[in-house]
């Protein structure tokens, strides 16, 4: 017996407690769990059972067949109320879009075989001479100049959404416009700035390259003169003469485009005696008209409609911020919309920013069950 049990109080000797690693414990029980699960998942062909799985075999390989020939059937909810600026009931009367059947190429070329190169100088059907330069115009057998210089659709699926891309500001920049023209596939929509430089030889390098072209039209904005398009804007204030003339000069600007897309011009679409009186001019000369989505007070759609003038509407403006993040959020914007709609059409500006992330976007665009089309192929839907 020690000294200190003999201190101790009566009863109250001292007691001896057990010590535990509960630490050591505890990590080999968690150790234990973790090697289980490790081996439950090599060795178990199922690891999450009860999950259901549909395995399809693939035998048949067929020759020649891409992603492209596949139409993609789907199943759309009905569609009801305000069918958006770009799609509209299909019925015969209804059709405003190029006429093919009407044009006889040089070439031989069928308007449903594959386009290579579409023409590179002006039809003489389709424009006059005048003190300013060639004027577009229709033809006397019918030709506008939206069938003569369209691009065909070579193979569309009705099933299958449709994107088109416009891009503006082609001509301000030589590097810009040329980065475009050596990146961008054909069916992205080219459009030409009326005050560009060498406007013809970018005409003839993106022509050659299959894309479909526009002209800019410098409209006023509601805070001109402070943000001015240009010397010959057409305003609102313009008398007829003074409006036909100033017209008369931007449409000489470039040839063989199919109509015209606005550059600014939030005021000037939202009054309807300029906006009545320049669609009467546009669809006198053959041309479509573009609405820019620059301003929601547009009466774009309802003079066009009214006056049956070719027409299509943007829905998403791409690099209003010139950011890469931007313009990849803008995009699935996009392709929601034509998911949703059947067709949806963008634009943007030619810059290095917008160039590129469009290149990136289009890569696997049908893999993804998309078309892209030129602008065009967007009047009648």
């Amino acid at each position: 017996m020690s000294s200190e049990d003999l201190t101790a109080p009566l009863g109250m000797g001292k007691r001896r407690l057990v010590k535990l690693p509960f630490g050591l414990i505890g990590a080999g029980i968690l150790s234990v769990a973790i090697t289980t699960i490790v081996v439950w998942v090599a060795v178990v062909d199922d690891p999450i059972g009860g999950e259901p799985v549909a395995l399809l075999p693939l035998d048949a390989v067929v020759e020649g067949v891409t992603s492209h020939d596949i139409e993609v059937v789907e199943i759309r909810p009905g569609l009801t109320g305000d069918l958006g600026p770009n799609l509209r009931p299909e019925t015969s009367e209804d059709l405003l879009g190029p006429r093919y059947q009407m044009i006889e190429r040089p070439d031989g070329l069928s308007h449903d075989a594959p386009v290579a190169n579409l023409s590179i100088n002006p039809d003489n059907r389709v424009f006059e001479r005048t003190d300013y330069g060639f004027l577009p115009k229709i033809s006397d057998a019918g030709v506008r100049p939206l069938d003569a210089y369209s691009r065909p659709v070579v193979s569309e699926f009705k099933s299958i959404p449709k994107i088109a891309v416009v891009l503006n500001g082609m001509g301000l920049s030589e590097t810009g416009t040329q980065n475009a023209i050596d990146s961008l596939p054909a069916d992205i929509t080219f459009a030409m700035a009326p005050y560009g430089d060498d406007l013809d030889l970018w005409m003839q390098q993106a022509r050659t390259r299959g894309h479909e072209l526009l002209l800019q039209l410098p409209l006023e904005p509601f805070d001109f003169p402070d943000n001015d398009p240009g010397p010959h804007t057409l305003l609102v204030s313009l008398k007829p003469v003074e409006m036909m003339d100033r017209l008369a000069y931007l449409l000489t600007r470039a040839t063989n485009y199919v109509g015209v897309i606005p550059e600014m011009g939030a005021r000037f679409t939202s009054t309807k005696p300029s906006m009545d009186y320049l669609m009467e001019k546009l669809k006198s000369r053959g041309l479509m008209f573009v609405d820019n989505g620059a301003s929601s007070r547009s009466l774009a759609p309802q003079v066009a409609g009214d006056q049956r003038i070719p027409y299509s509407g943007v829905d998403v403006v791409l690099d209003e911020v010139p950011r890469d993040d931007h313009i990849d959020a803008k995009l699935l914007q996009l392709e929601s919309i034509a998911r949703a709609r059947g067709v949806a059409v963008a634009s943007g500006s030619a810059l290095p920013v917008t160039v590129r992330q469009l290149k990136e976007w289009v890569q696997d665009l049908e893999q993804r069950g998309l078309q892209l089309v030129p602008i065009s192929a967007t009047i009648d839907r």
